[in-house]
């Protein structure tokens, strides 16, 4: 009999153990990452985020785990419930709190559900989800969630939770050897516009650079989240992620990459990449000027030029982004798992899932339709 536990904090669980686990190097179910974002107060109750980490042991040793969260809203998830929740109070219910399987404040696909790559990892992963629901069930939650699912994992999931997708747009290498490359991929209309955007920027007096986080001072990383807080607070969201958390990104080697762009000795505009072995994924802008280009130059096509040069296979600049089709991004479907404990709750939103995805699904065909490539075949 396996030993189900739940913890306070990642702290209490074995890193080694941890990141054994895990399916492949996603940086984002790293126990470091977890724990940088604990550790630098961006996990909080007050925040709506309290740290619930399952365990599955035996004799003592962690065969499975997943991170997992105790939610007093739906901030930070980016699969969004909130009229979910409306119906439910409105009902008469308590929606929060929830349990959520996921990565705060990271709509990143990757492993959730972390148990080895073996003989028994179908077995620990139907495991796993079966003691979220037990423990939903337990403290007499309305609900269990798990966001940005890979697709090897969802057959851990019964029918009794339901299915959503949405769409996603990720760059893929094709071998490219340089940019000029990759641009000769696209068709004329296409390749014109990044070159016109970028010749803007070119054009200013704006000094572009691409550093590793463990290469930035102190300041600069003061400097690196002030523009994040900045344009979060600008557009009238809440900047989660604290300066601490930054600094200690720049600790995790080469975890942090960044995309600059300097007026004299000052940093005005940033991109702030994570990276994999063989991934890149786009994460935070924020800016202090208003230069055309400067958003595409530092969030897209720098991050291409550094793909290509670092031979990964693939660039997921972030969530949503209609427009990062046109610039060689092409859509991807994303998945999630949605556990609704009470059935009449169950069936009713099944019934708006399934015109969802209708939708969804409609809107995925007419995407294929808009390929940047000159030729098509080469997605």
């Amino acid at each position: 009999m396996h030993d189900i536990r739940f913890h306070a904090a990642i702290a209490e669980l074995p890193a080694a153990e941890w990141d054994a686990l895990r399916a492949d190097a996603n940086p984002f179910v790293s126990h470091a990452f977890l724990a940088a974002l604990e550790q630098a107060g961006c996990v909080r109750p007050e925040w709506g985020w309290q740290a619930h980490h399952l365990g599955l042991y035996d004799d003592g040793r962690l065969l499975a785990a997943a991170p997992l969260y105790l939610k007093g809203n739906s901030h930070g998830e980016f699969v969004f419930d909130l009229s979910w929740a409306s119906a439910w109070q409105r009902a008469g219910g308590e929606y929060y709190p929830k349990l959520l399987n996921a990565v705060p404040y990271s709509p990143v696909p990757g492993p959730r559900l972390l148990a080895g790559n073996d003989a028994r990892t179908a077995f620990l992963q139907r495991t796993l989800v079966e003691a979220m629901r037990s423990e939903a069930a337990r403290l007499g939650l309305s609900s269990v969630h798990a966001n940005f699912l890979q697709e090897a994992e969802l057959a851990a999931f019964g029918a009794d939770w339901l299915a959503r997708s949405d769409v996603q747009f990720h760059w893929h290498n094709r071998g490219y050897r340089h940019f000029p490359d990759f641009l000769a991929a696209l068709n004329h209309k296409k390749r014109k516009n990044i070159l016109r955007e970028r010749s803007q920027v070119a054009a200013s007096d704006l000094l572009i650079e691409w550093r590793s986080g463990d290469t930035l001072s102190h300041d600069e990383w003061r400097q690196v989240h002030a523009l994040y807080e900045a344009t979060f607070d600008a557009k009238g969201n809440h900047a989660a992620l604290t300066a601490a958390f930054f600094r200690q990104l720049g600790t995790l080697g080469q975890t942090a990459q960044l995309a600059l762009a300097r007026h004299d000795q000052s940093i005005v505009a940033m991109a702030l990449f994570v990276q994999s072995e063989h991934v890149l994924y786009g994460r935070y802008w924020g800016a202090s000027v208003d230069v055309p280009g400067l958003h595409f130059e530092l969030c897209y096509y720098r991050g291409i030029e550094h793909a290509i040069a670092q031979q990964l296979i693939r660039f997921e600049p972030g969530a949503q982004g209609e427009h990062k089709l046109a610039r060689g991004f092409l859509p991807v479907r994303t998945h999630s798992r949605h556990c609704l404990l009470n059935p009449g709750f169950r069936a009713a939103v099944a019934t708006a899932l399934a015109r969802e995805a209708e939708a969804v699904d409609a809107y995925a065909a007419e995407l294929q339709h808009h390929s940047p490539y000159a030729d098509h075949a080469r997605r």
